[in-house]
């Protein structure tokens, strides 16, 4: 039986613009009947998942982390199978959930994969799938524009995040959390409910997005040029064991600050602090490979 789906794919991501007929054709060939809709916001995003996934049997989203992030409350709402194609920069999600970034590959596992229920972080009220941040990734967040991403890809987050540990200094913070509250002097605190960040940093080499934990770490230290010879450490997850990180697992988080900082979700500015962090456990329903790899 034909399955119908809500496509939608961002035109502003790295390889949106480009990629919709050959999309639209390969739905079609693997037995998918799609129909397309436009989104001109961020903020119209979910609300029309909601309006037009009524009358289809999955969503499919071509985009990078932010588009699915703008995504993340109507896919909630709506509770159909969400099918990826990793059309961003960083596609962090994606890597999560074992999807390649070749779009054939993507496409055949929309068409054949099996699905899995995954949990989503929550920022005052704001969802996230990957990192939700306070510090550098937001800095990095505000100074990275849409055509550095689309001109340089993972080349711009590397020119733009050299140009942010330049000027970065420490900020005093609270972290709260099991009703015990710690201070800290940080260059980041960073809040993870999925695997991958960042274009491909591990939270915390053990995480799983359907874990029902978020994963907590601050950057105690000073010298933000530090960051450069930590590098195998965040991607391998291994991090927590250096002495000036501080790591902590829980199911929920508050940071609070001397002034309100911006928090980056997914790569995007969502919120500010005081921030409460905490997991909505099973809330989207994703389609990933039969035998996923990241697991």
């Amino acid at each position: 039986m034909t399955r119908r789906a809500l496509l939608i794919i961002n035109g502003n991501s790295r390889s949106g613009r480009d990629s919709h007929a050959e999309v639209m054709e390969g739905l079609r060939r693997l037995g998918i009947d799609p129909f397309a809709a436009e989104c001109s916001s961020r903020d119209e995003l979910s609300p029309l998942i909601v309006k037009e996934g009524a009358r289809a049997d999955l969503v499919i989203i071509g985009g990078g982390d932010g588009t699915l992030n703008a995504a993340a409350a109507g896919l909630a709402e709506l509770k159909l199978p969400l099918g990826i194609l990793p059309l961003g920069t960083a596609n962090d999600l994606a890597r999560t959930l074992g999807i390649p970034p070749d779009l054939q590959s993507a496409l055949d596992i929309i068409a054949g994969g099996r699905i899995r229920s995954i949990d989503v972080g929550i920022v005052n009220d704001v969802m996230f799938f990957n990192v939700a941040s306070v510090g550098l990734s937001a800095e990095l967040a505000e100074k990275l524009t849409a055509e550095t991403k689309r001109r340089f890809g993972r080349l711009g987050y590397a020119f733009t995040a050299l140009r942010v540990l330049a000027g970065a200094r420490p900020f005093r913070a609270d972290i709260i959390s099991d009703g015990r509250r710690a201070r800290s002097l940080t260059l980041q605190i960073a809040v993870g409910n999925g695997r991958y960040y960042g274009g491909g940093n591990v939270v915390e080499k053990h995480a799983e997005i359907d874990d029902e934990i978020l994963r907590l770490y601050s950057l105690e230290f000073v010298q933000a040029w530090r960051m450069i010879l930590m590098f195998r450490s965040f991607r391998s997850g291994e991090h927590g064991a250096l002495d000036d990180v501080r790591t902590l697992r829980a199911d929920r988080f508050e940071i609070r600050t001397r002034r309100p900082r911006p928090v980056n979700a997914d790569g995007e500015i969502v919120t500010q602090t005081p921030a409460v962090f905490t997991v909505s456990p099973k809330a989207i329903n994703v389609i990933v490979p039969r035998e996923d790899p990241a697991r």
